[in-house]
């Protein structure tokens, strides 16, 4: 359940009129449902149960304060993939040693700034990273936690943008040659090698992908046991999907049924780093329509929101349900929502059949709390839109809209 229900024919965001919430806020904007949220979290938490574990939200799927604040207060670490995630996650309350860093090109001053906050452990991508770190470490007079990140060459079954568990994406230590980077990690004395990782997608929505996934890092924990590498914790990244259109993923307590019996035996403990699930479907995109446009036999509904808000749809194909915020009785129609940016990919839906909405009607883009504000731009110097937060009947602007000063901010022109 995701708290965005109609009443009497209006859409509310748990008990907020997302119309007045326009009225007061203007178009477009993100709004989130805390409710949504908090809900999310208990299942995933309930799904682990008993066994040791310690759920990392991923950052990057939405970095705004309100949330990660939210998210901290439910006593969950975070994943981050920047200095500037690291510096979100900080601010927002995340427990340092609650952090793990993940991401294929970390720079010096990024490291130093993880290894000077005590993070829990950095997620090595290649043995040129590993040896950095050891260096970093030494000059600081650290000794850094440090887990290797496998690549399991594992197709996920997703969209090949977010596969990257191939052999062919840039993520992680090939899975042959992991074992040598343990133990050329074991031998540096600077570091201090506490875990094996592995994220192998995005928006996976079947579960073999992840049961191979956790056994091949069983099997490797084995070996390296046996080669005398202790390991105390298994990160088997995140990457559960969630319903957009027509897709049918496995609920949370469905994958911990899956694959918490393939790890418990192995006295580690249990580090998942969910994103999308968590915030995917608390929050959508409320854009309004300016025109609608006939051209031969294709009808366009022209709206305010464009893709530097939402990009899914242009860079992924992705389906997202719109609804109508108020809704229309009125003939059905195969129209394509576009926005006004001047690019043909720009669009949130082609060739949908709705009932034909009409100038100043409100549209609600579903399922874009994940990876919605957090891809946005100011492409065409379109000032981002300000993000919403509702708790009950109440709503908060948790990130106020741009304007154009902000578009110039920080550039400066030369005159000869």
């Amino acid at each position: 359940m995701d708290y965005f229900e109609y009443k009497d024919g209006r859409l509310f965001c748990e008990d907020a009129d997302i119309t007045d919430i326009a009225g007061a806020v203007g178009t477009p904007f993100y709004l989130y449902s805390k409710r949504t949220l908090l809900r999310h979290c208990d299942i995933i938490h309930r799904a682990l149960g008993e066994v040791e574990h310690l759920t990392c939200y991923s950052v990057k799927a939405n970095s705004n304060l309100a949330v990660l604040a939210l998210l901290a207060a439910q006593g969950i670490g975070a994943d981050v993939v920047s200095g500037g995630e690291l510096f979100r996650a900080l601010k927002a309350g995340f427990a340092p040693e609650k952090i793990v860093y993940s991401g294929v090109g970390k720079t010096e001053a990024e490291i130093e700034y993880g290894l000077g906050q005590n993070i829990l452990t950095f997620n090595v991508e290649s043995i040129p990273e590993l040896e950095l770190i050891n260096d970093i470490a030494g000059t600081m007079g650290k000794l850094a936690p440090v887990a290797l990140r496998v690549n399991p060459d594992i197709d996920p079954k997703t969209h090949p943008y977010i596969a990257t568990g191939l052999r062919e994406n840039k993520f992680g230590i090939p899975h042959a040659q992991a074992l040598e980077g343990f133990r050329l990690a074991a031998g540096m004395r600077n570091l201090r090698v506490i875990g094996v990782d592995a994220h192998i997608g995005s928006q996976i929505t079947e579960l073999d992908p992840f049961v191979e996934s956790a056994k091949k890092l069983c099997e490797l924990v084995e070996t390296l046991k046996d080669d005398g590498i202790s390991i105390e914790q298994i990160d088997i990244g995140g990457g559960l999907g969630i319903r957009y259109a027509d897709e049918i993923p496995p609920e949370p307590s469905e994958w911990a049924g899956a694959i918490v019996p393939v790890l418990k035996g192995m006295g580690c403990r249990i580090i998942f780093e969910p994103g999308r699930s968590l915030v995917g479907n608390a929050g959508i995109l409320v854009t309004k329509v300016l025109y609608i446009k006939r051209s031969g036999d294709k009808v366009f509904v022209v709206v305010d929101a464009g893709m530097n808000d939402l990009i899914r749809p242009a860079l992924y194909g992705s389906q997202h349900e719109i609804r109508p915020v108020i809704r229309i009785d009125s003939e059905e129609t195969v129209v394509d929502i576009v926005g006004p940016v001047c690019e043909s990919a720009d669009f949130f839906a082609k060739d949908r059949t709705i009932p034909l909405p009409g100038p100043g009607d409100l549209l609600a883009i579903m399922g874009a709390g994940a990876y919605g504000f957090t891809m946005s731009s100011n492409y065409n110097s379109r000032p981002r839109c300000p993000e919403v937060l509702v708790e009950g009947s109440t709503f908060k602007v948790v990130r106020e809209r741009e304007n154009y000063e902000d578009l110039i901010r920080g550039e400066h022109i030369l005159v000869d």
